[in-house]
């Protein structure tokens, strides 16, 4: 524990929906549900107007219809988040060299690395200074929460939600912790908590009269002395800046089965593209291709294969991906695929092949030249399959075929449009052949008009989002490099909302 409360964490307050209603001045004080809008589909992220009918992150989105029945439901932007991250990020950067964030919205900082603050006084004006920094600059909210050791920090940042900030003073852990459930700990999920509810601890201060000698033997050796140690308000855990991506990955949950064994390879294929451009994004390639199969009846297959050496091909990572389809049995209907790539390293087995042959010396030129521009060919190919957006209608959202032209006509609620003649705006909802939309802009004082088109109108297309506030980033800026915050890779990615939430 250290002596004065310089570790912060930031937690901005309900990211994704407080993004949207900043995006569209109609949805500013109402509830707003962001997530898969599917029958399969999980609520993201749900507004605070929202979470006073009991939405919260991670309910079943027909549960959400049915508690707050007039609320606005969205399809996440995961392009314009992961920009809006990036400024966050960016602003906690200049904090401290030790930034580790947990998330999109979510990070500790280290302040005593950064010589910013070595006391209270001097770690709340570091606070304040950067929620009216995020403010101004995304013009979003952030919670801070400022204590002595990384735990306390993130109860904090909780107790300050939403836009405010909590100081904990070092020393005054174990009156703070003593009358707060045990779930608070963290690493005390459902399960956890129910068993030891049965053992009769309920609150932290139950956890620190049981005893380690009690919580080792009904959670055993490592939990229970982790958990006593917490409870007492010991935590050491340093903030690390650098968290090492093991796997990157695409998933997509399909609100119906699939049962044609074409339509499941052609989603795959679309997969591999996607993970390959994520891949790419992130300056790495990778040796072992996995594919992942959700059958009809909530079974899941994983299979993989490892290759000689990293890549980042989309050709190989796509044949690789489909030479595993071909191993599980699909029959019955198809509910959630997936493809990732782990393994990864900063260099692809090109770069080996490009070394020995400059080794190899000017003799072998002539031969070297013909391979050179054959693997630039099929670079510029693989660019062009594996470019974000190219066979998908959004991020988040299964794309019901494979033409380019039949995705990009799904008109996703919430998503940005431009018409020629009426400007920007965003798809309130399409069926039957047309699509409504509410010309607003971020900037607008006043709710826009509405107006309703055929989905296939010349004049009406998709469009990159506005910035938030004037000379900020969109989501275009932001959508070609992972945020700074996105977490290590191999979570459940953008395709993947409809299955398993965001918090």
């Amino acid at each position: 524990m250290r002596a004065a409360p310089t570790i912060l964490h930031l937690d901005m307050d309900a990211f994704f929906a407080a993004a949207e209603q900043a995006s569209k001045p109609s949805l500013r004080g109402k509830p707003v549900v962001v997530g898969g809008l599917g029958p399969r589909g999980v609520v993201a992220t749900a507004s605070y107007e929202a979470r006073r009918f009991g939405v919260h992150s991670a309910m079943p989105m027909g549960q959400a219809r049915r508690l707050a029945p007039n609320a606005a439901y969205l399809v996440p932007r995961f392009a314009f988040y992961r920009a809006i991250s990036g400024q966050v990020m960016e602003l906690l950067g200049r904090l401290s060299p030790l930034v580790e964030p947990l998330s999109l919205d979510e990070a500790f900082v280290d302040l005593e690395a950064g010589g910013l603050a070595d006391d209270s006084a001097g770690a709340r004006a570091v606070g304040e200074r950067l929620r009216a920094e995020i403010l101004a600059t995304t013009g979003l909210t952030g919670s801070v929460g400022l204590a002595g050791s990384k735990m306390l920090a993130k109860i904090a940042s909780e107790e300050a939600k939403p836009d405010g900030l909590v100081l904990y003073e070092p020393g005054t852990e174990r009156a703070l912790l003593a009358p707060r459930s045990v779930r608070i700990i963290p690493g005390v999920g459902p399960a956890t908590g129910d068993h030891l509810r049965r053992a009769g601890i309920t609150t932290v201060a139950d956890v620190v009269e049981a005893g380690e000698d009690e919580l080792v033997r009904i959670l055993g050796r490592s939990h229970g002395a982790s958990l006593y140690r917490m409870a007492l308000g010991h935590d050491d855990r340093p903030v690390v800046a650098e968290r090492d991506a093991k796997s990157v990955s695409v998933e997509d949950t399909f609100d119906i089965d699939l049962h044609d064994r074409l339509r499941i390879r052609l989603e795959v294929e679309r997969l591999a593209e996607r993970c390959v451009a994520r891949l790419r994004g992130s300056g790495h390639s990778g040796r072992t291709i996995v594919l992942k199969v959700r059958r009809f009846d909530f079974s899941t297959l994983t299979r993989s294969e490892t290759l000689r050496g990293p890549t980042d091909d989309p050709l190989v990572v796509r044949e690789a991906a489909e030479r595993l389809l071909e191993l599980v049995d699909t029959t019955g209907g198809v509910r959630l695929l997936g493809v990732g790539v782990s393994g990864l390293a900063d260099y692809t087995q090109e770069d080996l092949f490009a070394q020995a042959e400059a080794e190899a010396g000017a003799g072998a030129g002539a031969d070297s030249s013909g391979t050179a521009a054959e693997e630039a060919g099929r670079g510029a190919a693989g660019e062009a399959a594996g470019r974000p957006g190219a066979g998908e209608a959004a991020d988040g959202v299964a794309a019901p075929g494979t033409a380019v032209e039949a995705v990009v006509r799904r008109w996703a609620p919430g998503h940005d449009v431009r018409h020629a003649v009426l400007g920007a705006g965003w798809v309130q909802g399409s069926g039957l052949g047309r699509v409504t939309v509410r010309f607003e802009e971020p900037g607008s004082t006043a709710p826009g008009r509405v107006r309703t088109f055929a989905v296939d109108d010349p004049e009406l297309e998709p469009s990159d989002p506005l910035p938030l506030v004037p000379g900020g980033v969109t989501g275009a800026e932001g959508a070609g490099a992972p945020a700074a915050g996105a977490g290590p890779a191999g979570t459940a990615g953008a395709g993947s909302v409809g299955e398993a939430g965001a918090a």
